[in-house]
């Protein structure tokens, strides 16, 4: 623990050069001062070393649950390493990041305290809105950081993760699915009775296209095969086309057709944990391309998009409310803002968590479920803040 310590203080002392030179760049030097420079490299080394002990102790606990599975599936070394635990580990930081926000603000505020060094700071004149100065800058640097790793990074290792969950854990992917209706174009409707992922086969497909509101060509085939080398590449087998121009008619049959067909796999195999594997861009485009094809199972991955922008802008609320609830003198010590301060954060991933639930499985709008926790904090941290002073 003494050497993770010491890895997290050296690691922290060279961004703490690196952005007082960024400092005296952009000439802000000025206004942030030592005092501040000081508060951050303390919260950020909290934070850092919280997420350190607490993941540590998550491996060490997943490890022990997941061992049997493991060892029954012979899954190798290297790949339990580097393909489960490495992505594991990022995932579950960011996804408790509020938590190791509040537990990082909350312990060394009130060591702060009790040591009378924000007595200190008050007796030369700061006032409570100049001592949340250095915190906000703080929360800013993890809000960035969070929101850059949910949104671009961790998707990318959450396909290599689930991917082994799916082959040593679970074995239960999601790999066939039946009777597909989508719209994959403007007035194009394509039908498949079933689709089978391990050869990339749809069965009994076709295509029919509509303009103004009249069929004009209606294409079938015995199977319909996805070229993974190619965006949007079909290859049609047995295939017939009718194509009807008022009262005339042309059929057109066939053994094989490669086409463009606007639809992938993904647009209708929806499997468990999907979404975590998308970045922000792609699931924009995913969400906005289903609505239009009529698809209704799409709030898991609304959710997942909202859900990492409350969760980077809780790191602001959290701060507010660890700072307000810690930054006095108390008899006891830290113990009971400690208490309180768990129980504020793990309130709000509960609430984050159930408010998720009543838009899956309710009507609540997505955005609307996953803000109303944030909702709510920044009424109970704007409360704290204007009380603290006093």
């Amino acid at each position: 623990m003494k050497s993770i310590s010491n890895h997290i203080k050296m690691f922290l002392e060279k961004c703490e050069s690196k952005m007082i030179t960024l400092a005296k760049k952009l000439k802000i030097d000025k206004w942030i001062r030592k005092i501040d420079w000081y508060i951050i490299k303390k919260f950020l080394g909290t934070y850092f070393f919280a997420i350190a002990l607490i993941i540590s102790i998550a491996v060490v606990f997943d490890a022990n649950e997941n061992i049997d599975k493991f060892i029954n599936n012979k899954a190798p070394l290297k790949a339990i390493v580097f393909d489960y635990y490495m992505n594991f580990i990022p995932y579950f930081s960011n996804l408790f990041s509020p938590l190791f926000v509040f537990i990082a603000v909350i312990f060394f505020t009130s060591k702060m305290a009790e040591n009378s060094e924000i007595i200190a700071m008050f007796s030369t004149g700061m006032s409570f809105k100049r001592l949340m100065r250095p915190y906000m800058i703080s929360a800013a640097i993890i809000a960035l950081v969070t929101y850059g790793l949910g949104a671009y990074v961790i998707p990318k290792g959450n396909v290599t993760r689930l991917d082994f969950e799916d082959k040593y854990k679970r074995k239960k992917k999601q790999e066939y699915v039946r009777n597909v209706q989508l719209e994959v174009d403007s007035g194009v409707i394509a039908y498949l009775e079933r689709y089978e992922n391990y050869n990339k086969t749809a069965y009994r497909f076709s295509l029919d296209k509509f303009k103004d509101k009249q069929l004009v060509s209606h294409l079938t085939a015995r199977s319909a095969v996805y070229d993974t080398t190619s965006l949007h590449k079909w290859t049609l087998k047995d295939y017939m086309i009718r194509h009807m121009d008022g009262m005339k008619e042309t059929i057109t049959k066939g053994s094989r057709l490669d086409t463009i067909i606007k639809m992938e796999p993904q647009d209708f195999l929806i499997m468990k944990g999907q979404q975590q594997t998308m970045t922000s861009p792609e699931l924009k485009e995913y969400i906005s391309k289903q609505k239009q094809r009529g698809f209704a199972n799409i709030k898991e991955f609304e959710i997942e998009y909202y859900q990492r922008i409350a969760m980077s802008f809780a790191a602001f609320i959290l701060t507010a409310i660890g700072v307000s609830l810690s930054s006095r003198k108390v008899k006891g010590g830290m113990g009971l803002y400690l208490g309180i301060g768990l129980g504020l954060s793990f309130s709000y991933i509960l609430f984050q968590t159930v408010s998720a639930t009543f838009a899956i499985n309710g009507n609540t709008p997505p955005i609307i479920a996953v803000w109303l926790p944030n909702i709510l904090y920044t009424f109970i941290a704007i409360y704290l803040y204007r009380k603290a002073p006093k």
